[in-house]
């Protein structure tokens, strides 16, 4: 399909794709990353790896020294990530929804594998399928 055949997005989603956009949401993207991230427990590299930046600039981001936009891929997985850290607390009304991406997991979406392991493993789609997977457990879907 042609892409002058697609409907224009609604005014009412964000896009990424602008800096102008980027530049906005990302000081509170890296807020409420920071906090999933001590929430979850993961270590700086874990951090790192879901967001698609390196160690180091995670390191900047946490003490306060970077000054950067994300970019388009990476304010995706932020978005994915807060949304199922957000699902998770609406799924679970106790310490569970903290420790649940960090366990075992028989679900085929995670192979054995913790939640964080196959989404760092699996990218943005593995994100995004962890998101419509708790969406889903808790009805939203």
């Amino acid at each position: 399909m042609p892409v002058a055949a697609l409907s224009p997005l609604p005014a009412t989603l964000p896009g990424f794709a602008s800096e102008a956009e980027r530049d906005r949401f990302t000081p509170v993207a890296l807020k409420a990353l920071l906090r999933l991230a001590e929430a979850w427990q993961l270590t700086g590299q874990e951090a790192a790896a879901l967001l698609g930046v390196s160690a180091t600039t995670w390191d900047r981001m946490r003490a306060g020294r970077w000054a950067g936009t994300l970019s388009q891929d990476q304010l995706t997985r932020a978005s994915a990530l807060i949304g199922l850290f957000k699902a998770l607390h609406l799924l679970f009304a106790d310490a569970m929804a903290d420790r649940w991406p960090r366990l075992p997991n028989r679900n085929p979406l995670f192979g054995g594998a913790s939640p964080v392991a196959a989404m760092i493993e699996g990218g943005i789609p593995r994100l995004i399928e962890a998101r419509r997977h708790v969406d889903a457990m808790r009805g939203g879907l």
